[in-house]
């Protein structure tokens, strides 16, 4: 942690004096200068590294056990000079890899983009003008602005600083803000105790401040603490599914090897051959793209998402999307329509007040703490009426906090300097606490219980008609130097902030769209009760279903546990309020969205499900968030819901579907390996038909869902999946044995005649799984995607020939068929069809219907 050769600790050095070390000045570093020390200490970030580059994606498709597998059964027919077999094995594990790599680096490319739309930029001055660059790029030396609502780039030494509060939580645990002043600490201060300096992934929750960048990356207190965890972050429910997949093929897969081996070996048959087949049998019952399936299909799916206005940061967060069932929204800008105007600023009779509009443009035009739309609507009102701060100088601020809800402005009168003007304004509760008097026409009255109720009735009156109050007091004392959090009290209360932000048009009809998604809205805000109750109405929520938060703090958390689920209000709440709530509903077993944009909001996004945010929030806000919404608009999210439940739709399909087709192939060569006199298919044949039934597959990502499909909230239970995979599995199963009785007793096939009916039955009957099980309906009712469709023919195009084309079909041990033997196949294919769409028909029939759909798509 020290600086230029010298033990001292940055946070004991004078600024100048460091500054001078790093090669910077009050006009910050040069641009030549930054790209220097770029290329020296690297970008500033805590991850090890970025995105893969092409060649480490393409080493990472030979990691796969499945392919490890199939590369050690091309070096044993090597090794057997079965150089054929040899070849044609090799050609197939690259045929899958370089597939795999492919579609994997389309898929990265495409999500790196999205990406770079979301980069955390910051404000630096650098060659002495003030420029926006990312936050990656920042360099000791950097000279940094900032302001409320920021994430802290780097750690850094505070040169200035104006009511400068930040929030070290994520380093230090405290849970309340600190202010940071320039100055120098003893070098053996503790972290959470040095106040002269700010660190990497602090947030800045009022005033501003300019910062000397000390360290950056990975040498900055927050990187080492990364270093040191290495913490992976939670697994989602959609990796956790992948995870038990994976587990369950293992088990299905050792059981079915072993048993082929042994009875292989009991039959007398060749080692090398018997365990060639084994391989195989491995590799045909795994679905060896399912990494490439599901980068293509999330990434095709963001693209889609991202096109329509929302931006996924984290890939497996459109799961989550999907399965979504309750959203947790503030109504500023979501349901309104986010631009609010002052309607009016009354004094305490609730008379319109030039005095009080003045008091209010003066508190906002010198606040520097978070902007916000309130301070913006005061200015522009008061400059449109010709307001101005002449004639005033500010003298201190005690920022605005979410405890006590209120902001003070302490100014000078040019005209008599003796005396400090004293003027607060927020929450009306908050502003009403902290006054002792009432001005009325300029003279200041004792505030009795019953100016007190009539101060009430008009405040509820205006909330009850949709309108948001607020409060405004001032106050005059003798001059002094620093005002503090006691300087807010005996103040005169001046009047009333009238503001209108009126509900959005389409807000009520939204609304509807996303309970017939299945999804709940409940509103959770600041506001007071009396304007929330008035908005739900218009927009067609339950405005009796409320809890406030002072109600909220007195319940026990089983308390909430069952109230929360049937509120639709939560109003008056703090920012901790806000987590407990969206923790609350997860605690009774809903998968919660929370949308929020602003500082308050960063616990509860990082507490819920799926963190949606919008591209204008707030840094700290933005990047809690899993989904960022290019608008604030919550049709743009339902929208994003869809698009997010047909991605995990169509991820699911693969799985189901391949799996439940491999494993009914596997489980019939099981049982045919002891019957036959030999192998019912050689193990070339085996990956070759593997390779070949994927294929369609890829095309998985562009099929189109069901309009029912995205009606309700989606979860992946791996029971449901092994349903699926043993029932319509064993149905392929059957009709491969009718296929063996009929080759053998009707047919009388040798082992060539054998092999190639059963591999274009098999391939074939997998080609059309894919057609019948891709939807709940019949087949003939949903229409696949063109790209999936054509796909699919041209490689039935290419099962049906492969018999005959000479050299090729040799190489894979294939014979000529005739046809009567072809008449034979497309009768047992379309028996199967007719099969499956039956047993497709009763498997639904049976399934419980008031059981959560466990998949996308039903599976």
């Amino acid at each position: 942690m020290a600086e230029s050769g010298t033990d001292v600790p940055y946070w004991s050095r004078d600024v100048d004096e460091l500054r001078s070390d790093l090669g910077s000045g009050s006009r910050g570093l040069s641009s030549k200068d930054a790209a220097k020390q770029l290329k020296r200490v690297g970008l500033n970030t805590v991850e090890d590294a970025p995105r893969l580059s092409a060649l480490r994606l393409l080493l990472r498709q030979f990691e796969s056990p499945l392919v490890l597998i199939l590369i050690f059964g091309a070096a044993v027919s090597l090794a057997l000079r079965e150089w054929v077999d040899a070849y044609i094995i090799l050609t197939i594990v690259l045929g899958s890899t370089l597939l795999g790599f492919y579609q994997e680096y389309r898929a990265s490319t495409a999500v790196e983009k999205l990406k770079r739309r979301l980069a955390l930029t910051c404000r630096v001055v650098r060659n002495g003008i003030e420029q926006t660059v990312p936050a990656s790029t920042i360099v000791p030396g950097d000279v940094i602005l900032l302001s409320a609502g920021n994430l802290i780039p780097a750690d850094g030494l505070v040169i200035e600083a104006e009511d400068f509060l930040v929030s070290e939580a994520s380093l230090t645990g405290e849970s309340f803000p600190v202010e940071k002043q320039p100055g120098t600490v003893p070098p053996e201060t503790s972290l959470a105790a040095r106040t002269n300096a700010v660190f990497l992934g602090a947030s800045v929750r009022s005033g501003t401040a300019k910062v000397l960048a000390v360290e950056t990356g990975r040498r900055t207190a927050f990187g080492a603490i990364a270093a040191r965890l290495k913490a992976r972050p939670p697994e989602t429910e959609f990796g956790r599914g992948i995870r038990q997949f994976g587990y369950l093929l293992i088990r299905v897969m050792v059981v079915i090897v072993l048993f082929v081996l042994t009875v292989n070996q009991l039959l007398g048959r060749p080692m090398v051959e018997s365990l060639l087949f084994a391989v195989a049998l491995a590799v045909g019952l795994s679905p060896e793209l399912l990494p490439a399936i599901i980068s293509v299909t999330l990434a095709a799916g963001a693209r889609a998402m991202a096109r329509r206005g929302v931006i996924v940061r984290r890939l497996d967060a459109i799961e989550n999307l999907g399965s979504m069932d309750i959203l947790c929204t503030d109504k500023t800008g979501t349901l309104t329509e986010g631009v609010i105007v002052l309607h009016d600023a009354a004094d305490a009779s609730g008379r319109s007040s030039t005095k009080v509009r003045q008091l209010a443009f003066l508190n906002a035009a010198f606040e520097t703490g978070i902007d916000n739309p309130l301070d913006a609507a005061l200015v522009t009102v008061g400059e449109s009426v010709g307001l101005t701060t002449r004639g005033y100088r500010k003298i201190d601020e005690i920022p605005y906090d979410f405890r006590r809800k209120r902001l003070t402005i302490v100014m000078a009168e040019d005209s008599d300097a003796s005396q400090h003007l004293i003027v607060t304004k927020g929450a009306f509760s908050s502003v009403l606490a902290i006054c002792t008097s009432l001005d009325r026409d300029g003279v200041d009255v004792p505030l009795t219980t019953n100016l007190r109720q009539e101060l009430e009735v008009f405040y509820q009156a205006k909330g009850e008609a949709g309108f948001r109050v607020l409060a405004v007091a001032k106050r005059k004392i003798a001059a002094k130097d620093r005002y503090g959090h006691d300087d807010e009290g005996g103040m005169a209360f001046a009047g009333f902030l009238v503001f209108f932000d009126p509900p959005k048009p389409d807000a009520q009809q939204t609304i509807r769209d996303l309970t017939n998604l299945g999804i709940r809205v409940k509103v959770i805000s600041g506001d007071n009760r009396h304007v929330t109750a008035h908005l739900a109405e218009a927009v067609g929520l339950d405005s009796t279903s409320i809890l406030t938060g002072d109600e909220l703090a007195k319940l026990k958390d089983e308390a909430l546990w069952h109230l929360a689920p049937r509120t639709d209000l939560f109003v008056e709440v703090d920012p901790q309020q806000k987590e407990r709530i969206v923790r609350a509903l997860q605690r009774t077993g809903h998968a919660v969205g929370y949308l929020g944009d602003g500082i308050n909001d960063a616990p509860a996004l990082h507490a819920a499900d799926v963190g949606i945010s919008v591209d204008q929030a707030a840094d700290v806000a933005r990047e809690s968030a899993d989904i960022i919404l290019l608008k604030p608009d919550l049709d743009v999210l339902r929208r994003g819901v869809e698009d997010g439940r047909r991605t995990f739709a169509n991820t699911l399909k693969y799985i189901c579907i391949t799996t439940s087709a491999n494993f009914g192939n596997m489980i019939s060569m099981a049982l045919a390996t002891p019957l036959l006199p030999f192998l019912p298919l050689a193990a070339k044949q085996i990956l070759l038909n593997n390779f070949l039934s994927d294929l369609p597959s890829i095309a998985i990502s562009t099929d189109n869902v069901d309009p029912e499909t995205v009606t309700r909230a989606q979860r992946w239970q791996i029971r449901d999946v092994q349903r699926f995979m043993v029932v319509f599995g064993l149905i392929s199963s059957v009709f491969d044995l009718v296929t063996f009785a009929m080759l053998l007793l009707v047919f009388h096939a040798d082992q060539a005649t054998f092999q190639t009916t059963w591999f274009v039955i098999s391939l074939l009957t997998e080609l059309a799984v894919v057609l019948v099980l891709r939807t709940r309906r019949p087949a003939f009712r949903s229409r696949p995607s063109r790209l999936l469709l054509w796909t699919t023919v041209a490689v039935t195009i290419t099962a049906l020939t492969i018999p005959f084309l000479g050299p090729l079909a040799s190489a894979f041990g294939f014979a000529p068929l005739s046809a009567l033997q072809m008449g034979a196949v497309v009768i047992v294919v379309v028996g199967y069809i007719a099969a499956t769409e039956g047993a497709k028909a009763w498997f639904y029939k049976t399934r419980n219907p008031n059981k959560p759909v466990a998949v996308a798509w039903h599976c």
